[in-house]
């Protein structure tokens, strides 16, 4: 039970690292949630910080998730008799719940996509480059974040159908995993829903402006 308790209290934790927001107080002096769409994730920093930032805040975040999934997942402080892959997405989905609602900062944080990307790394690395190229291709021909990230968290669980048809199997916990994670992102993107529908959600802009 400790063992259990330990994963999921510093999974939680090292999730709910506030990465755009002391980035957004140290190298600009802001509060990030005062600024862009409000949320706490890469998009808003990279958007409101510039390119440079942004990607720095998504590495952290993706490690956040990667962190957690391997590394924590393997503390023993009792014996415990957990099958190692649940103790796995325990940790992960720990950090991912973690980084959505923060402790360090009144549980606002981001949207969740990049800690549940690393924990997909850690998880089942060939079917996150799959989601990554599904990811990529949404958003060059949308421009919308938002859209790209739904998409490509809908394209897991059919992913793991399709490389387990093809001898790459996966472990079942993971199928369940993926649909949570499907109904946790459209969730945590609610509000981008609506600015879709509403015709005024932002879009990527590529190269530089005129």
């Amino acid at each position: 039970m400790l063992t259990l308790l330990a994963i999921v209290v510093l999974s939680y934790l090292i999730g709910s690292f506030p990465t755009s927001i002391i980035f957004g107080k140290i190298f600009k002096g802001i509060d990030i949630r005062d600024y862009g769409s409000g949320n706490a994730g890469g998009t808003n920093a990279f958007r409101v910080m510039g390119w440079k930032i942004g990607i720095s805040v998504m590495m952290i975040d993706v490690a956040k998730g990667l962190i957690a999934t391997v590394l924590i997942s393997q503390i023993r402080i009792d014996p415990i008799s957990v099958a190692p892959v649940y103790l796995q997405i325990i940790a992960g989905f720990s950090a991912v719940i973690g980084h959505i609602w923060t402790i360090f900062a009144g549980f606002r944080g981001g949207k969740g996509v990049g800690t549940a990307a690393g924990m997909l790394i850690g998880l089942y690395p060939i079917a996150f480059i799959f989601v990554f190229i599904v990811f990529l291709l949404v958003l060059v021909t949308t421009r919308y974040v938002s859209v790209s990230s739904m998409t490509a968290a809908a394209s897991l669980p059919l992913f793991l159908l399709i490389l387990d048809y093809f001898g790459r199997a996966y472990k079942p916990q993971l199928m369940v995993l993926s649909l949570i994670i499907v109904l946790l992102i459209i969730f945590t993107h609610r509000s981008n829903i609506k600015r879709l529908f509403a015709g005024n959600e932002n879009r990527v802009r590529f190269g530089k402006k005129k």
